[in-house]
Formats: C-alpha cells, structure tokens, sequence
C-alpha cells in the first residue's frame, strides 16, 4: 500500500519504519513542505491509500481538511483537536472518504479499555473513580486525549462524573492509572507504556484497515477486525 506520513517526530518516525517493515511505500511530508496543509492536494494525493498524521493540535485541522476534501483517507493520532469532531465527520461524510481518529492507536491500551469499561460497572455499587495520566513534559495537551476516552467510557456506564489528574514529568511515554475506591476495598487498574511502538503498530494497522473504505470511525470500533 502507499501511505503519506505527517510528522516526522518520534511517533511518527516510527509509524514510517514499522509501515515500511510491513511492505509499505510511505512518503514523508513535513512540516516545512506543509503549512496548513498546502501539500496535500489532490494531484498529490493521488493513489494515495491513506494519510497518517501524527503532527501538532496546531497543524492537525488544515491537514485534515486538506487530506478529506482531496479525497484520501485519513488516519489521525494527533490529539487536541476534539472540539472539531462532529464538523470533521460532516466534512469526511459529504466527502465520503475513509477517516479513522484515537486518542490512542495501541494495541495494549484499547485492550486496556475493554477492561476499564468492566471495571467501571463497580460505579453502580457506590465505588468513586479517578483517573491518573502521567506523560512527557514535552506532551502539549493535559488531559491526555487517553485519560479524557477513558472518563468519557466510564461515565457512560457509571453516569457520574470522573475526575482527572495530569501530571507532566521526564520522558515518561504514557501512563494511566484508574482507581475505583469504597470504604470497604480499592481496585487500581493501570497501563503502562514502555515505549512508542504500540501506538505505531495500531496506527498503521488502521491505515490497512481503511484502505479502501468509506466513512468516519473511531479506532476502538474497529479495533477488533484488525488484521494481526
């Protein structure tokens, strides 16, 4: 397949390298060559099975809009642009492309979801929750778009609110800590990231996944027909 890659950073360098493992073509576009987006045009597009973007919450939006009204696919790993989710998925519907978005494309941490979602029914028996993200001094959004999935998963079960507490230190990749406590016992449920690579490999895998596809998907609904 023939991906284009915005953000040359740590992820995204690393989503280049396993795509290009995997038997992809992956051209990188950077941020110089792409201000607001002008890069992304359809003549460049062309061909193009998907656009992974792992760039800033600053440069995310004109990528989007330019990749989605060229008529490729999207794959977007950036976090910190969710207040323009519902014009997004107007936008990539009357453009009837592929768009795939997550606070966070690991393997581990989706599966990690499935059991805070199972946790989170000890809400309903008077438990009290809270989150705990610890990252990188270098992460620019607080909370993580993690940590803000994860309350929104649980509220949705529990229907109160889950408080969250940022933490912002060294080069720690990602940590999340859930704890529901009552006045008779505590249960702590944490993920752990040691490194990028998962969030890459789940990036990539969707951009396989929406290869050829129409419409706007959030990655933990698709998470479970991903190919190994």
């Amino acid at each position: 397949m023939k991906f284009v890659m915005l953000g040359a950073g740590k992820t995204g360098s690393l989503v280049a390298e396993i795509a290009a493992t995997r038997g992809h073509n992956v051209t990188i576009i950077d941020e110089n060559e792409n201000y607001k987006g002008a890069a992304l045009t359809k003549e460049r597009l062309a061909g193009v099975d998907a656009v992974i973007d792992f760039t800033t919450p600053e440069a995310v939006k004109a990528n989007i809009d330019a990749t989605v009204r060229a008529g490729a696919n999207m794959v977007v790993g950036t976090t910190g642009w969710y207040s323009e989710l519902p014009r997004v998925r107007s936008l990539v519907e009357s453009a009837n492309t592929g768009f795939i978005w997550a606070s966070n494309f690991s393997i581990g941490v989706n599966l990690f979801f499935a059991i805070v979602r199972e946790g989170a029914k000890a809400l309903k028996y008077g438990y009290e929750g809270h989150i705990t993200e610890t990252h990188h001094v270098h992460k620019l959004d607080a909370p993580s778009g993690t940590a803000v999935s994860l309350a929104k998963a649980m509220e949705q079960i529990g229907g109160v609110k889950i408080p969250i507490d940022s933490v912002r230190e060294g080069e720690v990749v990602g940590l999340h800590s859930i704890e529901l406590l009552s006045a008779a016992d505590k249960i702590t449920l944490t993920h752990d990231a040691f490194n990028r690579r998962g969030f890459a490999e789940g990036a990539v895998r969707a951009a396989e996944w929406i290869a050829g596809k129409r419409g706007f998907y959030e990655f933990q609904e698709i998470f479970p027909e991903l190919k190994g």
